[in-house]
């Protein structure tokens, strides 16, 4: 293939669609979120994760795992972290059987913040893909996004 290849050239194109999709909703749900609950995307990503762990076998996650749930550095995971805790939203742990590991875990008042920035969340998701689903460019992946909500739903039925 050439770098003047149609299919290299569609491919290039349906990444920038992506990426510019991503952008628009990323963007969308951050000004949401911080104008009603003082939350970044990143911010109110990190609890939702955090607040999905267990007790049980594997139910807490290690910093690596949480920095790639939330498509981060581990390090710029350990300072959003940092924030929150500051915050009161998460709280830190020793991991009762491996003393060199530490946990992390959404307080009450995170749990709290996290149910309350949820619809938020959720409705700017909708708006976003409602807006990007007007563009003929965006639309094929919102009909894709679409379409993965529906799958996922028939398989947790």
């Amino acid at each position: 293939m050439t770098a003047t290849d149609p299919a290299l050239t569609a491919l290039a194109q349906g990444w920038c669609a992506l990426s510019l999709l991503h952008g628009r909703i990323e963007a969308h749900i951050e000004r949401a979120l911080q104008a009603r609950h003082d939350l970044s995307v990143r911010e109110y990503s990190l609890l939702d994760v955090l607040s999905r762990q267990h007790d049980g076998d594997g139910g807490h996650l290690q910093m690596k795992q949480v920095a790639d749930a939330v498509v981060l550095s581990q390090s710029a995971t350990t300072r959003l972290v940092t924030r929150l805790e500051d915050r009161g939203l998460l709280e830190r742990y020793l991991c009762p059987t491996d003393r060199r590991g530490i946990y992390t875990n959404v307080t009450e008042a995170g749990l709290k913040l996290l149910a309350e920035a949820r619809p938020t969340n959720d409705s700017a998701l909708r708006e976003a893909l409602d807006e990007a689903a007007r563009n003929p460019e965006l639309a094929p992946l919102v009909r894709v996004m679409e379409s993965l909500k529906a799958s996922t739903a028939a398989l947790g039925a």
